[in-house]
Parts: C-alpha cells; structure tokens; sequence
C-alpha cells in the first residue's frame, strides 16, 4: 500500500491558510524567532530550561542553605532539610516553601537560621565521618599487618597487644573519643593473617610486572625448616627505573627426596605460570652442591637444556669456607682440645657460673668467652686453677708454651678469615667487587708466608705478643704455622684461581679504559670513542655497553639472601608456630623491599569496622 498519500494530506491538512490580500503575513522576528535553520520552538524551550540558577547569601532569611550536586546548586532547608531543585533558587519560591511548611518559623530572626545552619552543617560533617571511618580503620588494618609481618612476629599480637597500647596512648594525648575510633580497627588473629597474604600477593604481582620485560638472574637454595620440611627458595636479582634490585621470587616446600629433577620441575613450573622466560635468565646462583651442579643429572643440566645461554656460578662465601677447612695435625689437636675445654664449662651451668665469676675478677670486657685478646699469664693461670679445681684433665694444656702459641695463631688465622666472610655478605654486591676482596685476601697470605718464614709474626697480634711476653721458643710451633699458610694460600690459588680482571676495568673505569678482551669489536670501538670523546663522557649513551655491563653486574656472586632469609625463615616458622601454614606470603612481606598498595587494596574491599 502506497503511504505517500497520507504524507499529502498531512501536509495539506497543516497548511496555514491564506491570509487576505489586506493584510500582509508576519515576519517570523516578529515571532521572536530568528531564520537560522534548525530553530524551533522546541530548542528554544530546551534552551530556556538550560539555565542555572546559584546561591545567594541573602536565601538564609527565607531558611536555605545552599548543597551542590552535580555541579548545580540546590537550595536545603536548614529546618526541614528538605533539598529542592535548581530552578527553586528564588526568593519567592522558597518564601513560600517557609510559610506554608513552617508558618511558626517565618517571622524568626537571622541568629536563629545560622544556629540552624551551623547545626545542619555539624550533621553532615558527623555523617560523613562515619562513613569514611570504616574505610580508614580498613587501611590501617592493612598498615598493622604490615608492619606485623615486617617484624616477623605473631599475627596475634595485633589484637592483644598493637590495638590495646594505640587506645591506650591515644586515650592518654587525646582523650576518650579519638580513642574510642581505634575500636573500630579489625585486627583478629584471622584478619591479619589475610592482610598479610593480600599484601605478598599484590608484593609478588609488582615483581613478576618488573622482572617479565628485562634480563634477571637467579638465586637458589634449599633448606629444612623446624617441622622437617624442606624449602626452596629463589631470589632474583632485575633492572628497575636505572638500578638493580634483588628480591624474593618465591619460597615454596619440596617433596620427596629433592633432588635435581625435583627442584628444576618446581622452578619450571613457577615460571611458566608467572609467565617469566627462560631466554631472560642470565645467570643462577648456587651453594655448589652436586644436585645443583651436576654436569649431567643436576640442576645444572637441566636448565642448560632449556637456556643453554644461562651462567652458573658456586658461591663464593661458600667456597671461601672450604680452604679453611684444612688444618695441619698440630694445629688440628689444638683446636679439637679447646673446643673441649668450652664444652665442658658449658656442659655444667655450675661450672659456666663460677667461670662467669672468674672473667668477671680479671676484669673480661666478655664472661662467655674462654680465650680472647686480652688474655695474659695471669689470666691463664687463673683458668689452669679454674680447671684443676674442677678436676679436668685438660688444666696442663694452659702450661705448654707450644701449645699456647698454636692457639695462638689459630685465634688470629680465624679471625682474618671471619672478617673476610663478612666482608663477602651484603645487599647489592657482585662477582667482580666480591672477586676484588679474595683477591686482596689471597695477596695478604702471601705476604704472611714469607713473613712467617722469616720469624716475623707481627700481623697475628696475639702470637706476636705471646711471643714476646713469654720469650720462649716455639719453632715447632713456627713451622707447623708455616705450613698452614702454605696450604691455606695453595687451596685459595685452587678455589679461586687467577683470572684476567683486567678485562673488567672497562665496567669499573669506563672513561679510562681503551679495549677488553671479552668484548666484541663493535663494542670495543664504542668503548674507544667513549673513553676517547671527552663530549660524551657526560652522557655515556652507549646502549649496548650498557647492556653489555649489566650481563655482568647482574648476575648473583653468592647465596647471602638466600641463608639471610632461611634466619628469618626459622624465626617465623618456630616450633610455637610450627602449624603456621602462610610461610611463604609471611616471608615474602618481611624481606622484600617493595611496598604493598593499600590503596589500591583497599578499593577493593568493602569496608567494615570491628565488632
């Protein structure tokens, strides 16, 4: 059926009709329309009703304040509290809305609306900070969990002991309705436990967005915790805003015998679901064992076969334990005696208290300690009376000027060894600063060989001046030193063997070396038109010998996190927790240095204060 008819005739029927010849039809500006196209009465009433309105100081005689939503202002009825619309901002409107709502309170003064203002006011600011108190007692829940897991202490102690000092102080500075707000602040045993677990999650989801997008290295190493499970744990070490970070990947418990198989599925399989690629990994640091290092069925082997550009390396704290491991017969009997003359003071708390007396006469800056630095003829004979009255055979010991020196040495080799394995621990460190300080080491041996060789004992302080205090002679004492060293400086040329660190000066003095042989030769020449330009030596804009240095720098140098964190590990997990069933989510928050987002945790929860 055709409808272009019914058009017609709706045209036809909305037609004006024509006007006599008399009088001439009107202009449409005399309609108040202009001849824009596009206009119609409707736009103009669409326009007319667009306008807004605003506040006025004087409304508040007729009983309005003034309450903004959407950007429009709305009058408020300081007595009712009834909120009107935009287009009510008149006075004659909202006269009218006083004297027929409230025809009491039309002829009051202007005091009494601004007492009803001030009120109103005083509401909404109440209101308003109930609403906002639960949201605040949620952040601060997350705060105290922090800071709980941080310390490594019970989740417990929040509610029994955090909660109840914070009311108590802030009831003593600020009184009883700031303190009353900390009620509302859950910190239950369970609460905590899920803060803490959200906390590491989101910690483990910052790392894995920084480490999948640059080249990182690991750090591994498996111990066995207080309920005889055995933990894996690997740190990883990235480039994050121009520096280096190391933190915890992840801690997971192992099963069965852990062997290589073991550990590399588990490694594997975090990774994989971390999303993290095996062609970013530059290196993995491990203490050496054969699991971790076997050619052809260890940990090693297996993560060749899946990045066969990934570098191994044996700790280094771990290697400088092994040479000192070696001790000559002599010197072997003499510490075997000592350390029995330890245990048996220790092994009876009466003799420990009566040696306690002892070191406290001689004036000891230690009383636990059976030889030290200070430790003179008298003292030493104060011991032999200690330890004949004791009846212990091992009183003559202290009357043997051979035996005297060996302990000695001992005392003094052990010490520099200490300091050296203290000097390998720390935050940040690498296989050439770490190489540099055994290097330093080995050369000091060497100069101490030939030292004692001559008679020259001036660098152990303590045989030196037992030596020269006693004036006897110890040359079978001297010898079986000697040979100590000799031994001691061949294990550390083995275990450390001399490598060409000159190739690395190019990474510690960039502008002043001129070639390497570890470098290609692209990379040589821009490391000679660096060290060459002295323009470019404030911008140092090599991108691939920057590249180049962090494949080096990178890289772990020993296992220092990983035992640092198996303290904490056995601190956490004691055997007053040993049902603790979060030990990963509570070390990841105490060791790593990211900070959760707590803002971003908390848009995520609904808000409730505490019962």
């Amino acid at each position: 059926m055709d409808h272009r008819w019914l058009l017609n005739k709706s045209n036809k029927s909305s037609e004006v009709p024509s006007t006599s010849a008399s009088t001439p039809p009107r202009s449409s500006e005399e309609d108040g329309l202009s001849h824009r196209p596009g206009t119609s009465l409707q736009a103009g009433e669409n326009k007319k009703e667009q306008i807004r309105r605003h506040y006025q100081k004087e409304f508040l005689k007729y009983g309005f304040t003034c309450q903004v939503k959407g950007n429009l202002d709305h009058p408020q009825c300081v007595i009712c509290c009834d909120v009107l619309a935009n287009e009510s901002l008149k006075p004659v409107k909202l006269k009218r809305h006083l004297e027929t709502r409230h025809p009491g309170d039309s002829t009051k003064q202007m005091t009494f609306f601004l007492q009803k203002e001030a009120a109103l006011q005083g509401q909404e600011t109440a209101v308003h900070e109930q609403a906002t108190l639960p949201a605040k007692a949620l952040a601060a829940s997350y705060e105290v969990a922090h800071l709980v897991a941080k310390a490594q202490k019970p989740h417990t102690i929040a509610e029994s002991l955090i909660l109840p000092a914070a009311i108590a102080m802030t009831l003593a500075m600020h009184g009883e309705k700031i303190a009353s707000a900390l009620k509302q602040i859950p910190l239950s045993n369970d609460t905590v436990s899920k803060r803490i677990i959200e906390i590491a999650n989101d910690m483990k989801c910052q790392i894995i967005e920084r480490v999948k997008n640059c080249r990182f290295s690991l750090q591994l190493d498996e111990s066995t915790d207080v309920t005889s499970v055995a933990q894996l744990l690997v740190f990883v070490r990235y480039s994050y805003e121009g520096k280096l970070h190391e933190d915890m990947l992840f801690c997971s418990p192992m099963e069965g015998r852990c062997t290589s198989s073991d550990i590399f599925n588990c490694l594997n399989g975090w990774m994989e679901d971390a999303g993290l690629q095996w062609a970013n990994c530059l290196s993995i640091c491990t203490d050496g064992a054969a699991a971790m290092l076997g050619k052809n069925k260890g940990l090693k082997a297996k993560v060749l076969s899946v990045a066969p550009h990934a570098k191994f390396t044996h700790c280094i704290i771990h290697k400088e334990a092994l040479p000192s491991k070696t001790l000559e017969p002599e010197l072997n009997n003499v510490l075997q005696t000592a350390i029995k003359m330890v245990n048996f003071i220790k092994s009876r708390p009466l003799n420990t208290r009566l040696f306690t007396l002892l070191c406290q006469e001689m004036g000891s800056s230690h009383e636990s300690l059976l030889f030290h630095s200070e430790v003179r003829s008298l003292s030493r004979g104060k011991v032999r009376t200690f330890l004949s009255d004791a009846n212990s055979a091992f009183a003559h010991h202290l009357t043997d000027s051979e035996w005297i020196a060996r302990l000695a040495y001992l005392s003094c080799i052990f010490d520099k060894l200490n300091m050296l394995n203290l000097s390998l621990q720390g935050l940040n460190t690498n296989i050439l600063t770490l190489s540099d300080k055994v290097n330093a080491f080995t050369k000091k041996l060497q100069r101490w060989a030939v030292r004692a060789e001559s008679g020259d004992f001036e660098m152990f302080s303590e045989l030196h001046d037992f030596l020269e205090e006693e004036d006897v002679n110890v040359n079978s004492s001297k010898a079986s030193i000697n040979v100590h060293l000799q031994s001691l400086l061949e294990k550390f040329h083995q275990y450390f063997p001399t490598g060409n660190v000159e190739n690395y000066d190019w990474i510690r003095q960039p502008f002043t070396s001129c070639s390497s042989n570890d470098l290609s030769s692209e990379l040589e020449d821009a490391l000679l038109e660096l060290s060459s330009d002295r323009t470019m030596q404030t911008s140092f804009e090599y991108p691939r010998l920057s590249k180049a240095a962090m494949d080096i720098l990178t890289p772990f140098g020993s296992t220092y996190l990983c035992e640092k964190t198996f303290s904490s590990l056995a601190y956490i997990k004691n055997k007053c927790r040993c049902r603790l069933s979060t030990v990963e989510e509570n070390l990841c928050v105490a060791v790593c240095s990211i900070l959760p987002r707590i803002n971003l945790l908390c848009s995520r929860k609904q808000a409730h204060p505490s019962h």
